[in-house]
């Protein structure tokens, strides 16, 4: 019954919130999907994240998890089919530690590049160099294998993926030629992948009292 679900308060450009929906889909646990607009957030996502960023879940029992890390966690602690936890080489500890990479200093430059002139004397050319030290780490990487930790996906791709999205995505014309095919094909394999594709679904914004869609949508 749906009324037993959890709720997923998501937003469908967000990287984090990104994140949050490729681990429910891999894990196949289904939630109630309330599709919120950042500058217009619902007073019961408030209520439940005073800090008002997405993702947020509120579990039947009425816990709440506002981390989209944890998100990840959580959904694929209940159910991992994809082995994402296990990589093919090297350790969770090795993933949550290239992730903080992500979270931490890629994102300060991606936000300092992309938004510019929301920050103080920011230069983006400056943030764009920053950003290029993550991305030169990732190219070693995917040198060696066609995902961040082996022959297949793990955590650490798919919550770093979206991130590295974003930043392309700003760096349109520079990006086509960066000197990183190999952070390239990455990227655009998941651009073009279904999954991608499900998790990107575009539904409605949510207010209070509208039907809740359950997603991943079957």
């Amino acid at each position: 019954m749906t009324d037993a679900l959890p709720i997923l308060y998501s937003f469908r450009r967000c990287p984090y919130a990104m994140r949050a929906r490729l681990a429910l889909a891999s894990a196949g646990v289904s939630v109630k999907l309330r599709e919120v607009v950042l500058r217009d957030k619902p007073p019961s996502m408030l209520e439940a994240s005073p800090k008002g960023t997405v993702p947020v879940i509120i579990e039947p029992d009425g816990g709440v998890i506002d981390e989209s890390l944890d998100v990840m966690l959580w959904a694929l602690g209940r159910n991992d089919p994809e082995e994402w936890l296990k990589p093919g080489e090297g350790t969770m500890t090795d993933m949550r530690d290239l992730i903080a990479l992500n979270d931490g200093d890629f994102k300060h430059h991606l936000d300092r590049f992309k938004y510019a002139t929301r920050y103080e004397d920011a230069d983006p050319e400056e943030h764009r160099a920053g950003a290029e030290k993550f991305l030169h780490l990732l190219e070693a990487k995917l040198s060696e294998n066609p995902w961040l930790f082996g022959a297949r996906a793990s955590l650490a791709d798919y919550a770093i993926l979206p991130f590295v999205r974003q930043f392309a995505g700003a760096a349109k014309d520079w990006w086509q030629d960066a000197p990183y095919p190999h952070v390239q094909t990455w990227l655009e394999d998941f651009k073009a992948s279904e999954r991608f594709k499900a998790v990107m679904r575009k539904y409605p914004q949510w207010h209070e009292g509208d039907e809740e869609p359950v997603f991943p949508a079957t």
